[in-house]
């Protein structure tokens, strides 16, 4: 009777025993399912403030039309530099300005899984076919600083204001030339960029609204009569082309010593042309003319320190750049994209809606406050 009392107990014991041992194990194997269930939950809980998904695993492809002019190295690199900073994969190309090189670079980032376009375009309206591939594919597309034109592919825009970049080269010539208080007349010629850039007219358009008053009222005379846009465009914003013009003008109006006071140039590509042509003809000292620019290219900031040159319009591609990130932030994140227009900019398919940067104007009273204060350039870079 004793034995068969032990046997039970025994038995018992181990059965416990065998019971909290299976407790354990499944409270363990539960936890570690646990576990593995949250790590497997917790990158899909993404932040809008943060880039989607991972950024490292997004590409933002970024074309520019050429590294010929320096403004557009330097958009180039403070994008590149400020999408990476953000974490993004950056795929920046350079067209060398042909416009079938830069279809090319496009069609290669949509293939390579670009997830963003920004693209700096050659020709506004020469994109339509390749834009159309990444609409298919769902690539959003920001045109950058210059609008891409008759394409519905676009979904933003992000530049300066350029009609503003206008109006303050005219506003500059009007109180250089004290024209509210001077009788004048003022001799003046006209040149702006390349008419396949959107931009051109702008431009050229914000600057004659300010100009064309006193042309009208004969404080301003155009001696060559020039003054439709079609009439002083300068294809590819083009030095060469802009010299060119320039000492056709001297020549067949100015060689007779008829004074040259102004000429307005809407950026520094064609200031830079215009100033070989005027140095060449004898211009010099107080004598050479007013002439407005936009860029800020080094080259034309020491022609300003120089006396060649009055001003350029400085805009602060780095401040364009950090928007740019911002907009592209937004569009993976799912979040509400930083614009401040949604009238102004029809690319031909409707109103594209755009943020736009605000530009000033560097001359030799505030050009080291600038650009030289503020880390945009060096002293030396000056020289």
């Amino acid at each position: 009777m004793k034995k068969k009392l032990l046997s039970v107990l025994l038995c018992s014991v181990m059965l416990v025993s065998l019971m909290t041992g299976c407790s354990k194990n499944t409270a363990s194997t539960s936890s570690t399912d646990d576990s593995k269930a949250a790590a497997t939950q917790a990158p899909a809980d993404t932040s809008a403030d943060a880039p989607a998904d991972t950024a490292e695993a997004k590409k933002v492809g970024v074309a520019m039309p050429t590294k010929d002019l320096q403004r557009w190295n330097q958009d180039g690199a403070n994008m590149k530099a400020a999408l990476e900073e953000a974490g993004f994969e950056v795929d920046l190309q350079y067209a060398n300005n042909d416009i079938s090189t830069q279809v090319s670079q496009i069609e290669n980032m949509i293939t390579n899984g670009c997830n963003v376009l920004v693209i700096a375009s050659i020709d506004g309206g020469s994109l339509g076919t390749v834009l159309a591939e990444a609409k298919e594919k769902g690539i959003p597309v920001i045109a950058y600083d210059r609008l891409i034109m008759e394409t519905d592919a676009v979904s933003y825009y992000a530049t300066f204001d350029n009609y503003m970049v206008g109006t303050i080269q005219g506003q500059y010539i009007v109180d250089a030339l004290k024209l509210e208080s001077e009788a004048g007349p003022f001799n003046i010629e006209l040149f702006t960029g390349s008419p396949d850039d959107n931009n051109a007219r702008f431009f050229f358009g914000g600057a004659m609204d300010i100009l064309n008053p006193y042309i009208e009222s004969g404080k301003l005379n155009v001696v060559s009569g020039q003054k439709a846009f079609e009439e002083v465009a300068t294809l590819n914003w083009s030095t060469e082309e802009a010299q060119k013009r320039m000492e056709n003008l001297i020549t067949a109006y100015y060689a007779g010593g008829t004074n040259l006071d102004v000429v307005l140039s809407s950026n520094d590509s064609c200031a830079i042309g215009i100033t070989n042509a005027l140095v060449n003809a004898g211009y010099t000292g107080e004598n050479f003319p007013i002439l407005t620019g936009q860029d800020c290219d080094i080259t034309s900031v020491k022609n300003i320190l120089a006396g060649k040159q009055s001003m350029s319009i400085f805009k602060d591609t780095r401040t364009l750049a950090e928007k740019v990130v911002e907009m592209v932030n937004a569009i993976l994140n799912d979040s509400e994209v930083p614009v401040n227009d949604t009238k102004t900019y029809d690319n031909g398919t409707g109103i594209i809606p755009t943020f736009l940067c605000e530009p000033v104007f560097a001359d030799a009273s505030n050009y080291k406050e600038l650009l030289i204060d503020s880390g945009y350039y060096t002293e030396d870079q000056l020289k």
